[in-house]
């Protein structure tokens, strides 16, 4: 019996084989094409991803000086990047002599101090005295912005703070809006403050890598504020916007379940125009409230204030 196949089949198996290979050899420059095309694009998001957590010219130029009645310029040297600039806006006098409290207010990442006048208005109004960081690389402030020399300044900040005998040094609050609010959360996390208030913030900025289709390890300034708060045993308020998709909200639902003493305020408003003109009454009266509960200010401080 003959066990030869058929030239004909023969061929058609050769011709089998080779297509095999030519498709086996097609995938794997695929798979290629495919790697190279996935590790450029994770190479163009670690190069530029201090544009895009640090937009600083996005940022208006800062005014000719400071807006703000009887503000001091604050210094401190950095060494070759220079000087970092912060503006100190102390209370309104008062008839008591004693130390005022004090608001930290870090601000949001296309902001430079020149534009917080709402905010030091309406902490003035509450007794406060508001200290405003500015970030380095950011208005008069040189250098080049990341987490750590961000975080590191604002803590010589603090420091240099309590040295004034005008700042109660028991009755220190940290605001952070946005990019502001991963600040203030480090900040506390170094020094205690005496309350914290995270507005619009995220649970940390690694936590995007995911929409890139990217792995966390590549975030340079991961903000890991969901690392923070739950070691923090300070009373914590957290605003967030129903409908922010900068900051989408479920990142503050998720900072008020990890916070150990934390209270979560949602308002029916996006990320720039938070909370709404609408409620911005309520606003405020939710941070006074915090404020008096943390012992920073007097309870109705503000019919005080005015």
């Amino acid at each position: 019996m003959n066990d030869t196949e058929p030239p004909a089949t023969a061929e058609t198996n050769a011709s089998t084989d080779v297509k095999r290979r030519r498709a086996g050899r097609a995938a794997v420059r695929l798979l290629g094409v495919l790697a190279a095309a996935y590790l450029a694009w994770c190479a163009v998001l670690f190069y530029c991803q201090d544009g895009m957590i640090f937009p600083r010219y996005s940022a208006p130029a800062p005014l000719s000086s400071p807006p703000f009645a009887d503000t001091e310029v604050v210094r401190i040297d950095v060494g070759e990047q220079g000087q970092m600039e912060g503006w100190f806006i102390p209370a309104r006098p008062q008839r008591s002599s004693s130390p005022a409290p004090l608001v930290i207010y870090c601000h949001g990442n296309a902001e430079i101090i020149d534009q917080q006048d709402w905010f030091v208005e309406n902490y003035h109004r509450m007794g406060c005295s508001v200290f405003l960081p500015e970030y380095r690389g950011y208005g008069r402030s040189p250098g080049k912005p990341s987490e750590r020399a961000i975080v590191e300044d604002c803590v010589r900040f603090h420091d240099e703070l309590l040295k004034r005998g005008d700042v109660d040094p028991a009755r220190i609050a940290i605001h952070g809006r946005s990019l502001g609010g991963g600040v203030a959360a480090q900040i506390a996390a170094r020094r205690k403050p005496a309350a914290l208030i995270l507005e619009s913030t995220f649970s940390s900025v690694a936590s995007y890598a995911g929409r890139y289709c990217v792995p966390e390890l590549l975030v340079r300034h991961p903000f890991r504020t969901d690392r923070v708060l739950p070691e923090l045993e300070v009373p914590i308020l957290i605003l967030h916007g129903t409908h922010d998709r900068i900051v989408p909200v479920w990142h503050g639902r998720r900072l008020a379940e990890l916070a150990r003493d934390g209270v979560y305020i949602e308002y029916d408003c996006g990320h720039n125009d938070s909370p709404g003109r609408e409620n911005e009454a309520d606003y405020w009266a939710r941070i006074e409230r915090h404020l008096a509960k943390a012992g920073v200010i007097d309870a109705g401080a503000t019919s005080k204030a005015n």
